[in-house]
């Protein structure tokens, strides 16, 4: 459904739209201006579609999908908005004529602050293609005020600046106060018998109003926009007057500041009580927002609750979001006079669960106590959940106390999110082929014995729109000039580039696009943070949330190898490379943030070294974001995925940096094992330990990483130089925990992720890969092959098999 506007009739939309909202004409608005009018008219013909459609699916009694999700991290709206709509080039050149670049008006959007990692932009790659694919849904979330942090690197080390990216408002939503909805924290709980049943009285509570804003997300050619609702935190009363009359002020507005702490900032700090307790509010707040609202909403257009499930169906995206599932039983238990067998059979068809992390202490779990001091009729309703479900577990295993423990849902004093999921939910996915199997056969194990048909594997997906006909407009252009713009839309007409695999002139002209985007990203680096970089160089990347697991360790570690190397044999040949970090590392997370300096260390070094000039250079890139990967990722040769295998359930970026024709190195970790399989493995580089090596080596005891220093020179150069003085440091601080945690470690536990044991192999197989793109026309092919071989890795695909198999979900077209 692409629009058919001409530039001129953009332009006089625009024209009027500034004029109304600013009293402006362009050669009297400043860029910000523009950005509002362009912004609001592109909003204008999105929520004529988006009205239409939500009175198609009431019509029809078409079924809706609620995603819940902690994160949606969607990036700018504009261009993207744009591009779905069919109208880019207009507005682009509309723009033009009205005195302004339409890449200087989208930088006066903000990145949505809604998100922070691969978490949030998949939630925000399932809305584009499930609007795509006309299927209903809303996607629920904070309405967080402040995201994460705004990076900046002082000196080498991270320093954490607010992030208000809701300062100039957010154009695209539109407040929907009508359907505020209290949420109650704390008090007491009251249980009476009735002639009628049960009736639960909750007294000396905490009230917090929810109140709603909707932002429509359209897909590409779609009439079915998707809707992202973010909840926002309220006082029931701003302003206490009793205080604010005597002259306190302070005291008259704390309660006020204390709640809408709720929505102010993406994962407040949470290695403290507060920020635990904080954490808790903030889940369960949008959790008991959406379900309240969902149930709302079915008896205004539906009548009867027992038929919820044939008209909805609920994704809980990792362990956040679980509270959902005893919320709807609370009020379908204490509103609705529903029966408990009534309400958690309606539950139990209802919710499904997507994993993220077999990691054990990255399991959402809670302090009972404080659970139940926060939510004590949701702890109430867990008590009973876990109960019926230790019942189950006794059946199936009588006198087996070692299961009970580990599969109850309150277990130690805890309360273990994921296990409440797996004992209620319909269907339990993991993201990758190789993430489903550990879940089945390690993480899992006893839940998939006991429930076989809940699990299975759904791989995750990104979208074409963003990734590439947005990031990588040269790169989409060249496709569509072989095989049409289709491509966009169905996912499959990727193969259709197969016949030009052979085809020099592609190979050549997909060569000068991706040089054409190093150019590009150099220029715009240049401008960010003042680092020059060479295009004529190799661009080896990893960009990814800062975590042991994801082993950013073991790349800056190489990276110091080559120049110890370079530094002991001048004249030794290396391919000349350009070394980019791009990374946020949690602010309580000490390690991580101890990786950085290192990074920035060795950085100072290399770059300072005149000897380096035209071989080697690192940089690292401030604050990550959405804006910045649109930049980087198509300049990109070398994709760096260098997790621990076993430890990352897909990943994301890793597709992202495939389809814009970057070849990858890494394990055989998550999605990187179906990108391995796509594009065969002479055009993947594999290195480091499998899954079965690794779990071997825990049994058995057998690693031992100081063995591997003692008898390896090069390492041993490498992790001397951490504490040595070698490297440039401020006050002294040398890197003597890296260095303890990799040949000592905590708990007898050195090097808990491997490093050692995979760098010998990664040292190798680097070798290979840098002769691969010396080898200009084989490095073309490997590119060509990668982008070629992306189209599985949509977000459609992705959905479609969620649809199929999970949602039971059809498009309304």
């Amino acid at each position: 459904m692409t629009e058919t506007f001409t530039k001129d009739q953009i332009k006089e939309e625009i024209e009027k739209k500034l004029r109304r909202t600013t009293g402006l004409t362009p050669d009297e608005a400043t860029p910000e201006d523009v950005y509002q009018a362009v912004g609001l008219t592109v909003k204008d013909l999105i929520m004529d579609r988006w009205a239409y459609s939500l009175k198609e699916v009431h019509r029809r009694n078409a079924k809706r999908l609620y995603y819940l999700s902690a994160e949606f991290l969607m990036g700018r709206a504009l261009v993207n908005n744009m591009i779905n709509l069919g109208l880019f080039d207009a507005y682009r050149d509309a723009v033009a004529e009205l005195g302004f670049s339409l890449e200087a008006i989208e930088e006066q959007e903000a990145d949505a602050g809604l998100g922070n990692g691969g978490l949030g932009r998949l939630a925000a790659c399932f809305l584009d293609s499930l609007s795509t694919l006309e299927m209903p849904v809303t996607g629920c979330c904070i309405r967080y005020e402040h995201g994460l942090f705004r990076q900046r690197i002082v000196d080498g080390e991270q320093q954490e600046a607010d992030d208000n990216w809701l300062e100039k408002g957010n154009l695209w939503e539109v407040a929907r106060p009508d359907d505020k909805v209290e949420v109650k924290y704390g008090g007491h709980i009251e249980e009476v018998w009735t002639e009628n049943g049960l009736k639960v009285n909750h007294s000396g509570y905490t009230s917090v109003m929810a109140y709603p804003y909707d932002m429509p997300v359209i897909g590409y050619d779609s009439k079915v926009p998707a809707t992202l609702r973010m909840w926002e935190a309220r006082a029931k009363t701003e302003i206490d007057m009793s205080y604010f009359n005597k002259g306190d002020y302070a005291r008259a507005a704390l309660e006020s500041a204390l709640v809408e702490a709720i929505s102010q900032v993406l994962y407040p700090e949470d290695n403290h009580e507060q920020g635990r307790m904080l954490r808790l509010k903030q889940f369960y707040f949008f959790t008991s927002a959406s379900m309240q609202f969902l149930v709302n909403s079915h008896r205004k257009n539906h009548g009867d609750l027992r038929t919820l499930p044939d008209h909805y169906t609920i994704q809980i995206n990792d362990t956040h979001p679980t509270l959902a599932i005893p919320e709807l039983i609370r009020i379908l238990l204490d509103d609705e006079g529903m029966s408990w067998d009534e309400a958690t059979e309606i539950a139990y068809r209802m919710f499904n669960y997507t994993n993220h992390t077999i990691m054990r202490e990255a399991l959402e779990r809670w302090n009972e106590n404080m659970f139940r001091e926060l939510l004590p009729r949701i702890h109430k309703i867990v008590t009973v959940i876990d109960r019926k479900f230790r019942d189950r577990i006794w059946e199936k295993w009588p006198g087996d106390w070692g299961k009970m423990n580990d599969m109850s849902i309150i277990n130690g004093g805890e309360i273990r999110m994921a296990n409440l999921c797996i004992a209620v939910c319909g269907k339990v996915n993991g993201v990758s082929a190789l993430h489903a199997n550990i879940l089945k056969t390690r993480a899992f194990r006893d839940f998939y014995i006991l429930f076989p048909d809940k699990f299975l594997g759904v791989t995750n997906g990104i979208t074409t729109r963003r990734w590439l006909a947005k990031s990588n407009m040269p790169l989409t252009g060249l496709i569509e000039q072989r095989i049409g713009r289709g491509f966009l839309k169905h996912y499959e007409e990727f193969e259709k580039l197969r016949g030009y695999m052979d085809d020099a002139s592609f190979r050549e002209e997909a060569a000068a696009v991706k040089f054409l985007n190093k150019e590009k990203f150099a220029r715009y680096l240049q401008a960010k943070q003042g680092a020059e970089i060479d295009p004529s160089t190799m661009f080896d990347v990893q960009a990814k949330r800062l975590h042991e697991y994801k082993r950013q360790l073991l790349k800056i570690l190489h990276i110091l190898h080559l120049y110890y190397s370079l530094k002991v044999d001048p004249g030794m040949h290396v391919t000349p490379t350009t070394f980019l970090f791009a990374a946020k590392a949690a602010p309580g997370y000490y390690m991580a943030k101890e990786i950085i300096r290192l990074i920035g260390a060795a950085a100072q070094m290399i770059n300072g070294d005149p000897q380096m000039a035209g071989k080697l250079k690192v940089v690292f890139i401030e604050d990550y974001n959405v804006f910045v990967a649109e930049h980087l990722i198509p300049a990109t040769d070398v994709s760096e995925q260098l997790s621990t295998a076993g430890l990352e359930a897909s990943g994301t970026g890793n597709m992202k940096f495939m389809m814009n024709g970057a070849v990858t190195i890494g394990t055989m970790d998550g999605a990187n094992v179906e990108i391995h399989d796509s594009v065969g493995a002479d055009d993947i580089f594999i290195f480091g330990a499998k899954v079965g090596e690794i779990e071997d080596m825990k049994r058995f005891c057998s690693y031992n990483p100081y063995k591997l220093y003692e008898e390896s020179a090069d390492l041993k150069r490498v992790l001397d130089s951490l504490i040595n003085g070698a490297l440039p440091v401020k006050d002294g601080r040398q890197f003597h925990d890296i260095y303890n945690s990799l040949l000592y470690g905590a708990q007898g536990q050195p090097d808990k992720y491997f490093v050692l044991h995979d760098f010998a192999s990664y040292d190798e197989v680097y070798g290979r890969l840098c002769a691969a793109y010396e080898d200009r026309d084989r490095w073309m092919r490997m590119s060509a092959h990668n982008t070629i071989c992306s189209g599985m890795f949509s977000s459609d695909r992705t959905i479609r098999q969620y649809a199929q198999d999970i949602w039971h979900l059809e498009g309304l077209y």
